[in-house]
């Protein structure tokens, strides 16, 4: 790669040349499902936040949860009496499985598992405690009082007017409960009290600590003021000229006295042929549905290894093997240390992988192989893991790949990937040549013979692919097994291409499948002999 620095210790170096402690922040909205692209900013400042760590500088990571935004709407997984909670604060609506504490909270939940599972686990700030405790009080004095200098730097950035009765708070009716029909009338900062009217035609006042929220484009930079936040990722339409952050960056100057945070803009993620994915939709591809088909170390693979302004396009199905495999590739260049392994392909998988949590180092495409060869049965898997020389040790890591494989074949995974081992010799072995009979026969054979000799019970997949290939040399084994078959030389046009072909037919019933090694390595040798020796001498009539 023609890159020899990474992005996230491109953004570290500039932040080091400030002194002080350093606050990473990402803010989410748990309005619905929060989706894959949210991922991409936490996991964003999560690469920035190592990187400043790795360079012995004092930092926080941080994530603000948004919890305060209204109710928009009766989404379609909502049932209609949701009605009633439109405008309130998503903190204050039932929560929809009746689990939770809120609707929030509901969303929020799925979310945090999942960046538990990428090995993310920063401090959490729910905006409803931080308003509730009155760490805003000071803000939304501030704010109340510089309410003309807000409008006219919005106007000014925005190009539209702000109308006259626009306040930088928005209250909480007592009545009904929702923040978006009230207007401020006036307020006290001696007692820190608003006064407004509703729409519902109720007035009131109600106290600065958790009678309401300040204003959208106000909010964050206030936020930005009181948690002191330095570097913060958030989306690419965010940053356009012109857009929130060029207004939030001269109030939280001008208004609040605080250097805004170093900005750093994320592309979304575009799942492929699926386009842009709103949060607020039910058909959406969450994080945590993601993570159900990517090991996590993948996940963060895919973001790390791209700048936050490039746009990632994520194809879960036959793609996702290729990105696996690149993965895995780096990985093992990694640990067994590989001259050939850049310095900038170093670091993506550096910041990449897991550091407190398992991650397994069965390879996704052979464990896909294993599932399908046990029909998911957990035991055999490991059974079948074991006999392929990966350790059995640590299960829980082993299940998770395993429940990743599974879904992944369920949803996602192309035809000709899936399998089906057959329990008795497939019909179509009929339409083996007497070649593909003679080298089944004759696999067979020193299958048997190998274990016998060796002393060894299994036999790995490097060496079936190693003794598949030998059938064409000279003086081989195999080769010689085969001509006696054949009570000939074995033809010198022999096509690998049909001894395997034989091998799939024989099992599957069909003329292709997963790599030889890994799918003959993963049965009992005594299934393949028997297997083998049945569909060399097969004809329908003895079915």
């Amino acid at each position: 790669m023609a890159d020899t620095i990474h992005w996230a210790d491109v953004i570290a170096e500039d932040m080091l040349k400030k002194n002080g402690k350093h606050f990473v922040a990402a803010g989410i909205t748990s309005s619905g499902s929060i989706h894959i692209g949210n991922i991409r900013e936490v996991v964003t400042a999560d690469a920035v936040y190592r990187a400043i760590l790795d360079r012995g500088a004092d930092a926080d990571f941080i994530i603000i949860v948004d919890n305060c935004d209204p109710l928009h709407k009766v989404h379609p997984f909502l049932p209609e009496s949701y009605a009633e909670h439109i405008g309130k604060p998503i903190s204050e609506v039932p929560c929809p499985c009746g689990n939770c504490t809120n609707y929030a909270e509901h969303f929020l939940k799925l979310f945090l598992e999942a960046l538990k599972r990428i090995d993310i686990n920063p401090r959490v700030y729910r905006t409803d405690e931080m308003y509730r405790t009155g760490r805003y009080n000071e803000a939304i004095k501030i704010a109340l009082i510089n309410r003309d200098a807000i409008a006219k730097i919005l106007e000014d950035v925005l190009g539209k007017d702000i109308a006259e009765d626009w306040s930088p708070f928005d209250p909480i009716c007592n009545e009904c409960g929702r923040i978006t029909s009230t207007k401020v009338t006036s307020f006290n900062l001696e007692a820190e009290t608003v006064d407004y009217v509703c729409a519902c035609g109720n007035s009131g006042t109600v106290s600065m600590a958790g009678g309401g929220k300040l204003a959208w484009r106000v909010d964050r930079p206030a936020r930005w003021a009181v948690l002191g936040v330095t570097v913060e990722p958030f989306g690419k339409d965010h940053a356009s000229k012109g857009g929130s952050y060029d207004a939030e960056k001269r109030i939280v100057k001008e208004i609040y006295g605080h250097e805004a945070p170093y900005p750093v803009a994320c592309e979304r993620i575009m799942l492929e042929k699926q386009g842009k994915m709103p949060s607020s939709k039910r058909l959406v591809v969450s994080a945590s549905d993601m993570l159900e088909v990517m090991p996590p170390e993948v996940l963060r693979y895919l973001i790390i290894r791209t700048k936050p302004e490039k746009r990632i396009q994520l194809d879960p199905g036959q793609l996702l093997l290729t990105l696996v495999d690149e993965y895995e590739r780096l990985r093992t260049q990694f640990r067994e240390k590989d001259p050939s392994l850049g310095i900038f392909e170093r670091r993506i998988y550096e910041l990449s992988r897991l550091t407190s949590i398992c991650q397994s180092e069965i390879p996704f495409k052979q464990m896909a192989t294993i599932y399908q060869v046990a029909r998911g049965d957990f035991e055999r898997i490991l059974k079948i893991v074991k006999r392929s020389g990966f350790s059995t040790e640590n299960e829980k890591c082993i299940k998770e790949l395993t429940d990743n494989v599974s879904k992944w074949l369920e949803i996602y995974a192309p035809p000709f990937v899936k399998f089906n081992v057959k329990e008795k010799v497939p019909v179509h072995a009929a339409t083996l040549s007497e070649l593909q009979k003679a080298f089944l026969s004759a696999f067979a054979a020193l299958i048997e013979t190998r274990g016998k000799i060796s002393g060894e019970v299994k036999i790995s997949g490097k060496e079936y692919h190693m003794l598949v290939y030998s059938a064409k040399e000279d003086g081989s084994e195999l080769n010689r097994r085969m001509g006696e078959k054949l009570n000939t030389q074995v033809p010198p046009k022999m096509d690998y291409r049909d001894l395997f072909k034989a091998i799939y037919i024989s099992i599957l019933g069909q003329s292709s499948g997963p790599k030889a090694g890994w799918f003959l390595s993963s049965f009992e040798k005594e299934f393949l002999v028997k297997r083998f020796e049945e569909a060399s001498t097969y004809s329908p009539e003895k079915r």
